[in-house]
This record gives C-alpha cells, sequence and structure tokens, in this order.
C-alpha cells in the first residue's frame, strides 16, 4: 500500500465495525477513519471519534442527537443524525473505502449510495444481497466498484480463486460451525431459549447474527451471497458442517481438486484483507498450529433440524424478490424471539408463510424491494402477534 486508505464505518459500534477499529488500531499509517455510524450506542460512538479523530459522526437514531452532539462538542467531530445523513457522506470525496457493517435490511440504502459514489465496498452486511442481490451487482458492475467479501466464508472463497487464474468452478464448498445446537436433538431445539441460541461455540458476534447462525439462515443467507459474489447457481454450493471453524470454505475444480482457505476464527484477518487488498498486512492474532489442531470433522447438516437453511435455497431458486420477503421476515421473527414472543422453530414458520404469501416481482426494482420488504415485515408482525 502506497497510499493512506480513507474508510468509513457503517455500524461501527458493532462487532464487525469494532474489529475493522482494531486492525486500523494496528496500522495508524495505513488507515484513516473519516466517517462512524451507529444506530442506538451513542457513548461508544463519541469514544470512537474521540480515539480515531473521526471527521463525521452519525447517530441514526435521531432522539440521541444532542447527546452525541454535546459529548463531542470540545472535538473537531461533525455530528450528524438520521440515514440521509448516512447516505450523503458515504459519498463525500475523502472517503475510499465503505466498510459495510450495519445489521440488516437497514444496511441496503447506504450501501447503494455509495455505490453510485464509485466507493469500494468492503461487505460485510449480509442482507444487502440477499434482499436486492441482482441490483446491488447491477449497480456495481455499471460503477465499475468492487465489492470485497468481509464475511470468513466469502472472503475465504474470494482468496480461493485468486490462485484458480480463471478456471471454471464446478462447486463451492461454504463451511458452517454447526452453531450451539449442533448435537441438540430436534425437541430439545423446539424449546432452547434465547439465551441458549445466544452461545455460539467458535464466533463472538451481535444478536441477530448469533441467532441466524443458531437456526442456520445464516447460512442460507451466504449461500445467496455466493451465488451473487460469484456467479454460480444454488446448486453450485454445497454447505458442511465443519465444527472446528479452521477451514473457512473451499473451492472444487472441474478435475476435483479442492483450494480451501484456513485460519484462526478470527474477523479481522477477512476484514483486513478487504480493507488492505491486495495487500496483506501483518496481523496482532493467533496463528493456527496444525500439531494442536489434530483432526477436523465434516458433515451435512440436518435440514430437518434447521428448515431455515432449505429455505434460502428455495428463496435463491425462486429469485425475483421471494429472497427480500425471506429476509424480512427472518428479521421480525429474529426480533420477536430474542424479546421471548416466539418459540425457536415459530422463526421458520413466520418466514416460510411470507416467502409463500409475497407478491411476486421475477425483477423487482429497488422501489419494488423496499415494498416488498415493508410487505413481508409488516406480514410477519402480523403472525407473531398472534403467538400473544
Amino acid at each position: 500500500m502506497n497510499t493512506k486508505r480513507h474508510i468509513a464505518i457503517l455500524g461501527s459500534t458493532g462487532s464487525i465495525g469494532r474489529q475493522t477499529l482494531d486492525v486500523v488500531r494496528q496500522h495508524p499509517d495505513l488507515f484513516e477513519v473519516e466517517l462512524i455510524t451507529a444506530n442506538n450506542s451513542a457513548g461508544l460512538l463519541a469514544e470512537q471519534a474521540r480515539e480515531f479523530d473521526v471527521n463525521n459522526v452519525v447517530i441514526c437514531n435521531e432522539t440521541l442527537y444532542e447527546g452525541l452532539r454535546d459529548a463531542l462538542s470540545d472535538t473537531d467531530s461533525k455530528v450528524f443524525a438520521g440515514m440521509s445523513s448516512v447516505c450523503d457522506l458515504v459519498t463525500a470525496a475523502d472517503v475510499d473505502i465503505v466498510v459495510a457493517s450495519m445489521v440488516g435490511f437497514s444496511g441496503l440504502r447506504p450501501t447503494v449510495a455509495a455505490i453510485k459514489a464509485g466507493k469500494t465496498i468492503a461487505l460485510a452486511n449480509k442482507e444487502t444481497l440477499v434482499a436486492a442481490g441482482a441490483v446491488v451487482m447491477e449497480l456495481a458492475a455499471s460503477h465499475h466498484v468492487p465489492i470485497l467479501p468481509i464475511d470468513s466464508e466469502h472472503s475465504a472463497i474470494f482468496q480461493c480463486l485468486l490462485g484458480a487464474q480463471g478456471n471454471h468452478v464446478r462447486k463451492i464448498h461454504l463451511t458452517a460451525s454447526g452453531g450451539p445446537f449442533r448435537t441438540w436433538e430436534r425437541d430439545r431445539i423446539a424449546v432452547a431459549t434465547k439465551d441458549q441460541a445466544l452461545r455460539h461455540p467458535n464466533w463472538d458476534m451481535g444478536a441477530k447474527i448469533t441467532i441466524d447462525s443458531a437456526t442456520m439462515m445464516n447460512k442460507g443467507f451466504e449461500v445467496i451471497e455466493a451465488c451473487w459474489l460469484f456467479d454460480v447457481s444454488p446448486e453450485q454450493v454445497h454447505v458442511v458442517v465443519h465444527p472446528e471453524s479452521v477451514i473457512h470454505s473451499m473451492v472444487e475444480f472441474d478435475d476435483g481438486a479442492v483450494m480451501a482457505q484456513m485460519g484462526c476464527p478470527d474477523m479481522r484477518e477477512p476484514i483486513q484483507l478487504a480493507i488492505a487488498f491486495p495487500a496483506r498486512l501483518p496481523l496482532n492474532n493467533k496463528k493456527l498450529d496444525f500439531a494442536a489442531l489434530g483432526s477436523m470433522s465434516f458433515f451435512e447438516p440436518d435440514r430437518d433440524k434447521f428448515p431455515c437453511l432449505q429455505l434460502a435455497f428455495d428463496a435463491m431458486s425462486r429469485g425475483g424478490n421471494v429472497p427480500c420477503a425471506m429476509n424480512a421476515a427472518n428479521e421480525a421473527a429474529v426480533a420477536a424471539y430474542l424479546h421471548d414472543r416466539i418459540s425457536f422453530y415459530d422463526i421458520p414458520a413466520v418466514v416460510s408463510d411470507c416467502m409463500s404469501g409475497v407478491d411476486f416481482a421475477a425483477k423487482p426494482s429497488l422501489d419494488e424491494i423496499f415494498a416488498t420488504n415493508d410487505e413481508a415485515f409488516r406480514r410477519a408482525q402480523e403472525l407473531i402477534d398472534r403467538h400473544k
């Protein structure tokens, strides 16, 4: 890297955002943070703004604006409020790369704004491609914008393909930890509490993505992401449970050769690669010890215990706005589960109902994507309310 890169971090107080800042902390000569945003965590946002001398700070929850403004009144940071401010500021000339790590569908609008402004996207927000993959990829192509994956699995695929020299991909093997309920029986999973679902065995993530991992919807989202990012069909994506989370994913070629990317479970590795690409920088992290590892195991996922995985394959196969409806329903259902309003298997039941009931659009526009999201979210809320 010959010049310092100026970064906007959308969702800087979340898990990916905090780890992105840790990468910046290790390489202050190579990265400068221009913009940070958060939804509600105003206190942490203020701390981050001070530490990294951030130029622009946005709190999306406008009711928290005055408190954040006052907390940073003795600094040079400029404080803004609301999603429209995020969409405006990501287009600024002094932003080189946008780390899209906001949780949920809310990340779509600012990511689209950044793409239209020609910014490189380091993508951690799965919902952007799940809900609007065709629209987003077409925009990225027309604006010549690279989308560099931050998800460990998609970063692994990306790295394998760098060594493929253009050879045809027969299959992508997408690894999954199996989540906290991998060894549980279905009857036990059915009554699992949110506290049990939030105990992921390998990764430290936010609540929403941790529940998605427990249902395996997260892996379903990653299947859809892989299809869009790497131009493959759902039939070319094979999910394999790998509890050790050492192999982050694999690419198989026509001659049967398989390339894999390996490493300890640490999201800072793919984050750093995305914001420094094509450079590989030193990173203060745990390195893989093969002798200590001893062995690795692999299993087929149980789609009876984890029906959300099959729902994602079904949504991508149907196409159009169905994945968007699936995502919206899942957001509503996971939020309800986290508030103890529904049970674990109510999540796939709500999602399935909303997928089947959506007003289908084969080639939805961006406006139709937003309309579908609203429609499916309302439908999901109605179904959830019946469980009271």
